[in-house]
């Protein structure tokens, strides 16, 4: 799924400038490419918070004046550590016939057996590094831990992820896991 932002680009701005920026409802942030040179652009906050709430996954397509729309994809986002507003965005460009590094969302369905025995569970990490071409990239993986007792452990290596697909993380790195309060 690609969603379309419309994005102007920006001059390099002091702490005010940003400040006032972010007051007008516009986000800073940059996008970033091999073989291209680094833009800096704003966009709107409002329509960046409803993706961020619908999931904030897939391909999105800057539209800059002027110029040809750009495809990217979240690489990161920096937040207020107070208030939680929104601070600036990465945006890494995609192109079609190179082999993409990016994180991918793993997202859990159910309700372990564990916790209803009074454990609980622990996320360790919401995110695994993976390379792939674009058109191969899944926009997330999910894994069902309805079936997971108190000392069970969700691991990379246990991600059922395409072929195509490499895992850049280590197999043995931690997910989530369900333990005694």
């Amino acid at each position: 799924m690609t969603t379309l932002f419309q994005a102007e680009e920006r001059t390099h701005l002091n702490t005010s400038g940003l400040r006032n920026l972010r007051k007008g409802g516009r986000l800073p942030g940059v996008v970033f490419g091999r073989n291209t040179e680094n833009e800096m652009i704003h966009i709107s906050t409002i329509d960046f918070q409803k993706w961020l709430k619908r999931g904030a996954v897939g391909f999105i397509e800057l539209q800059l004046e002027g110029k040809e729309s750009l495809s990217v994809l979240l690489e990161d986002l920096q937040r207020d550590p107070v208030t939680r507003d929104l601070l600036h965005v990465d945006f890494q460009q995609v192109q079609t016939n190179e082999i993409v590094r990016t994180k991918l969302a793993v997202k859990v369905k159910g309700t372990p057996i564990g916790t209803k025995q009074g454990g609980v569970v622990q996320i360790q990490s919401e995110f695994v590094e993976i390379e792939a071409l674009p058109r191969h990239l899944p926009n997330a993986v999910e894994f069902d831990i309805s079936d997971m007792n108190i000392g069970e452990s969700l691991l990379v290596s246990d991600l059922k992820l395409p072929a195509e697909v490499t895992v850049i993380s280590g197999g043995n790195e931690l997910l989530l896991s369900v333990v005694k309060p």
